[in-house]
């Protein structure tokens, strides 16, 4: 098999990361934009070892599953691969991902449900961070997403997946950028003013938090003009923030931010509890999604015990320890990021919640420093899953039950591999799709502990 060679393929299953798989004399070809079932002509794009990629030249015989694209930009922006496949059959192929995981990585032979549905698959993502840059010539300011597998920004005017608030802001920044001297961010250079612009969408009430991040350390005075340009123009923006960050990395957010101009926040509702999002708070971009993943928790708890004490690890402003607070008799949230935490702390006073204690500090370490043991143990951690260091305190000090809060199949598989070969078992793993037409997919995981660890020692 060569560089450019053309064949023509069957698509079997997708891959974890959203590729189709075919295979040529048992060799495993990755096909970008590839549905199971469809027949296709394909050209080599890369060989290795084990396996070769490969795009698309021709659907011969298309998948009965395909259908036509919502947006016009699906096959240029990389942001929803999977938008060309009917809805309830992605929810098939990430069930399959899931199950793969599992199979695969942590040998268990469990058998993976039908993910729960988003309640919208438009207008649900409530985040937006768009890269930004300008053209050599006319100076344009371009703001979207990113090419698969590059930095070549795709200039989007219009995302269906967003509020279409988003798309009024976004053009109002490339008009008006210019007409303040503000230009867009050369990423090779490290130069120019405007690196990023983020907009956090309230799904209650509709108000826009817009946070403008810049390549300088302070608001200069054009700089400030055009935040107030952008408060004065939309009644719906809360609020508009400039955060710093100068340093040539792609992480978005620098560590300041600096409110210019109204609030430095949204509120946001979440199984009757508001919540303030900042420009630096972490939470989920689709809020309608994640309430179904916080009903279905705070239910099992509801369901199986009484008044039970809980630890909430890895906790952001608390969400998960908030939203059941009022099934437990104690929550004690855990989160290293100090914003996060003091968002929190604001959450609890602005909802009268009394039985849900904050410690700003890693989750290893304050297990570490521990004796009591709690009912429930709810991990919510990054892609990058548990430390084997959390696990075994997790199993210290937890009297028989945890929850699993993953975005990483891969990643949840893993861990719960070492729980179960710690003699652990899993009780039920629920898929919950919180990013339609990609291969993203959360997972809810019941654990339940040895018989010999569940034990009381308060």
């Amino acid at each position: 098999m060569n560089i450019n060679e053309e064949l023509v393929v069957k698509i079997e299953k997708l891959s974890n990361l959203g590729t189709g798989i075919a295979r040529v004399d048992g060799f495993v070809v990755f096909v970008e934009n590839a549905c199971p079932q469809d027949e296709l002509k394909v050209q080599i794009t890369k060989v290795t070892k084990n396996y070769a990629n490969a795009k698309v030249l021709e659907i011969i015989n298309p998948s009965p599953y395909r259908v036509e694209p919502f947006c016009a930009m699906q096959k240029v922006c990389g942001s929803c691969q999977l938008q060309f496949i009917d809805y309830d059959y992605q929810l098939e192929l990430k069930r399959q991902i899931v199950e793969d995981a599992m199979h695969s990585i942590a040998g268990l032979g469990i058998e993976i449900p039908k993910p729960v549905a988003g309640p919208q698959i438009k207008e649900f993502r409530h985040k937006i961070q768009y890269p930004v840059s300008q053209t050599k010539v006319s100076k344009r300011i371009l703001a979207g997403y990113y090419k698969p597998q590059s930095h070549e920004i795709v200039n989007i005017k219009h995302c269906p997946i967003q509020p279409e608030v988003c798309d009024d802001i976004m053009e109002f920044i490339r008009v008006k950028a210019f007409d303040f001297g503000i230009s867009g961010y050369n990423e090779k250079k490290h130069a120019g003013d405007l690196r990023h612009v983020v907009l956090r969408v309230s799904a209650n009430d509709g108000k826009v938090l817009v946070t403008l991040v810049v390549n300088t350390k302070k608001v200069f005075a054009r700089l400030h003009d055009f935040c107030e340009s952008i408060f004065n123009e939309f009644d719906f923006v809360s609020g508009v923030c400039v955060n710093f960050n100068t340093k040539p990395t792609n992480v978005i957010l620098g560590a300041q931010t600096e409110c210019v101009c109204g609030e430095d926040f949204i509120e946001e509702k979440l199984l009757d509890k508001t919540f303030k999002i900042g420009a630096n708070t972490f939470f989920q971009v689709n809020p309608k999604s994640a309430e179904n993943i916080f009903s279905y928790v705070k239910n099992y708890i509801k369901n199986n015990f009484e008044n039970p004490t809980v630890l909430d690890a890895y906790a952001g402003i608390a969400t998960f320890g908030i939203c059941v607070s009022d099934v437990s008799k104690k929550v004690i949230s855990v989160e290293e990021n100090k914003e996060s935490i003091e968002k929190a702390g604001e959450v609890l006073k602005n909802n009268n919640i009394e039985n849900v204690e904050l410690h700003c500090m890693d989750t290893a370490k304050y297990c570490a420093s521990v004796k009591r043991k709690f009912d429930v143990i709810i991990l919510d951690p990054p892609r990058k899953g548990c430390t084997q260091q959390s696990l075994d305190e997790t199993l210290r000090l937890s009297k028989g039950k945890i929850i699993y809060v993953s975005c990483n199949p891969a990643t949840l598989a893993r861990d719960l591999k070492y729980l179960c070969e710690k003699g652990c078992t899993v009780e039920s793993i629920q898929p919950f799709d919180m990013f339609c037409h990609t291969y993203h997919i959360e997972n809810v995981a019941i654990i339940n502990l040895p018989i010999s660890s569940n034990h009381v020692n308060d």
